[in-house]
């Protein structure tokens, strides 16, 4: 596993990795469930992260972790249970069908040294960590009218803007959005040039900006900024 590392992909996935020798927050011991393994991760690994979006104008943006199978290409790893462990509490995390899950970002959490523990079939040397920055779930819904669309691309622009600081200059620039669905397959004619294509709606800052409403045939899986660029 490698040291992290912020790495910006065109439709703003960020992938991280964590390399056990140069960082001792990691640990690998065998499960009680003879088919998984249970890693253990510090959490102000994961903190360092969420602690990027506590600003008042990205207020509809989240980061999401997961573990990509470097033996599977576009495969993630499969997580069985997750969950933050201090020594008074342990907190249950979600994981999502993607096989994907979120954190609070609590600086008590971090002061307390807390882990994030999480059951893996797969070696755990064969997982690096993935981050992925998308809007929370309730951003996500059939129906939106052009300030929805226009507040989400704000938000992405913004922690650009943010992430970029005084070398802004090297970060790409935020130039839409990307709406993915659940099913690869879904094709639609939405009307005014927007089309659904294998399960993504791209969507350009100048359609945004001409949109009136949008109605989808169900609610997208995520919601990602397109970027370019500068």
């Amino acid at each position: 596993m490698k040291l992290p590392t912020l790495i910006l992909g065109i439709t703003l996935s960020i992938s991280s990795h964590v390399k056990a020798q140069d960082n001792a927050i990691l640990s690998t011991v065998t499960s009680t469930a003879p088919s998984t393994q249970l890693l253990e991760v510090a959490y102000k690994t994961f903190y360092s992260h969420t602690r990027k979006l506590s600003g008042d104008d990205i207020t509809a943006l989240r980061f999401a972790f997961g573990f990509t199978n470097i033996h599977a290409e576009g495969s993630l790893c499969h997580i069985d249970n997750a969950y933050i462990h201090t020594q008074k509490v342990d907190i249950p995390l979600i994981v999502s069908a993607e096989q994907r899950f979120s954190i609070p970002s609590e600086k008590a959490l971090r002061l307390a040294d807390a882990k994030i523990m999480l059951a893996i079939r797969e070696q755990t040397n064969h997982c690096d960590i993935n981050v992925q920055i998308e809007t929370l779930p309730e951003y996500l819904k059939e129906q939106y009218t052009q300030a929805d669309m226009s507040f989400i691309l704000n938000q992405y622009m913004a922690f650009f803007d943010e992430m970029g600081g005084f070398m802004s200059f090297l970060m790409p620039q935020v130039s839409g959005l990307q709406l993915r669905f659940e099913d690869d397959n879904l094709n639609a004619d939405l009307g005014n040039q927007l089309t659904i294509v294998q399960g993504i709606l791209r969507l350009s800052k100048a359609q945004i900006g001409a949109l009136k409403d949008i109605t989808l045939p169900l609610a997208p899986l995520r919601i990602t900024a397109l970027t370019e660029s500068k």
